[in-house]
């Protein structure tokens, strides 16, 4: 089950530029496009007519045209035209709750009326020209749950990466985890240790040396429905770490928002944003390459641990201190979720 009633990004505007998206999300599917404003609309993937994929049709005049018959739909869901027939009578289809903010376009899969843009986290990250930003989208046959608790539990990039930000200290150092109302923190910290490859290019972008003593940090947050930005960063030992000044350190912001597709699959965006040497292009393109091979490897992982899901559903998973992140952050989802049926149910 979902948390329907929160906002999730739906894709990127080069997504929508030449033609209609279709796209499922939370189990719906759902057409994006752009009206004649100009602005975002988001349809039922569902021609009233005979059932088409409105996705596979056309923008016309900023109206939606079924690729099958012409039936011609507007942005309020209600058909406008269609050939050679009066559409009075044609039944609206449902129509989403959507916002382009932050280079993302964010849908609302639940209760149009709840749906409030001001409820989509400030990413301050992503209207600053001190940082830098670059990313991409993976489609991922998994359970959403499972990226979050990838990503709330990064002791597996000891193993998952050994060859580019992982090393050994990683599971040396006890991660702690912190609830604070519906928002998980689980925070590691290693001193005195050499940067594993990643982060000594990551230095050396920044213009540091490469080749000393560091101290690493790893600060993950959740947030609902299924977001995770991680603060990580490694500074030259003994310059005050996560505190360090910017001239001793490289710090970034790996982006993870998390779009259920179904039970079993997501698309996930991913990218890191950084503030330091933000007008490099060529560093942002490194960075985004290096990053696309690291997720990519944990889509490996994860499709696999799904598939032995799916082939063993009464086997128990073990919950370790080192899942603590995952586990609250779960148990947060599965409570805004009751709550929701609760709602649902009484109303």
């Amino acid at each position: 089950m979902f948390l329907k009633n929160a906002w999730y990004v739906a894709c990127t505007p080069d997504e929508i530029a030449d033609k209609p998206l279709g796209r499922q999300i939370c189990g719906e599917r759902i057409v994006f496009y752009r009206a004649g404003d100009g602005t975002v609309a988001a349809l039922e993937d569902f021609c009233p007519h005979r059932g088409a994929p409105l996705s596979l049709g056309t923008v016309r005049d900023g109206h939606l045209v079924c690729g099958y018959h012409g039936l011609t739909m507007g942005a309020n869901g209600k058909c406008v035209s269609m050939p050679c027939q009066r559409v009075g009578g044609i039944p609206a289809i449902r129509s989403f709750p959507v916002v382009e903010r932050y280079g993302f376009i964010w849908v609302w899969a639940g209760e149009k009326e709840k749906a409030d843009p001001a409820a989509i986290h400030h990413l301050e990250w992503a209207d600053n020209p001190a940082w830098a930003y670059g990313g991409g989208l993976y489609h991922i046959q998994c359970d959403y749950r499972l990226m979050i608790d990838n990503l709330m539990d990064l002791t597996h990039e000891t193993y998952v990466h050994a060859s580019s930000i992982g090393q050994p200290e990683i599971e040396e150092a006890p991660p702690v985890t912190k609830v604070d109302g519906d928002t998980v923190t689980t925070s590691r910290f290693m001193e005195n240790i050499m940067p594993p490859p990643f982060w000594a290019a990551a230095l050396r972008g920044n213009g540091l040396a490469d080749n000393v003593l560091c101290d690493r940090w790893q600060i993950c947050h959740f947030t609902p429905p299924s977001h995770v930005m991680i603060e990580v960063g490694v500074a030259h030992a003994g310059k005050g770490g996560y505190h360090a000044e910017p001239e001793h350190k490289a710090a970034s912001i790996v982006v993870d928002f998390i779009t259920p597709e179904t039970e079993t699959s997501i698309w996930y965006f991913w990218g890191m944003a950084r503030n330091f040497a933000a007008d490099d292009q060529t560093l942002t393109d490194t960075i985004r390459e290096g990053q696309g091979r690291i997720f990519s490897e944990d889509l490996g992982m994860l499709e696999a641990q799904q598939r032995n899901l799916l082939t063993w559903p009464e086997r128990p998973i073990l919950k370790l201190n080192i899942d603590a992140g995952g586990v609250q952050s779960r148990r947060v989802l599965d409570r805004l979720i009751q709550q929701q049926h609760e709602l649902t149910v009484a109303n």
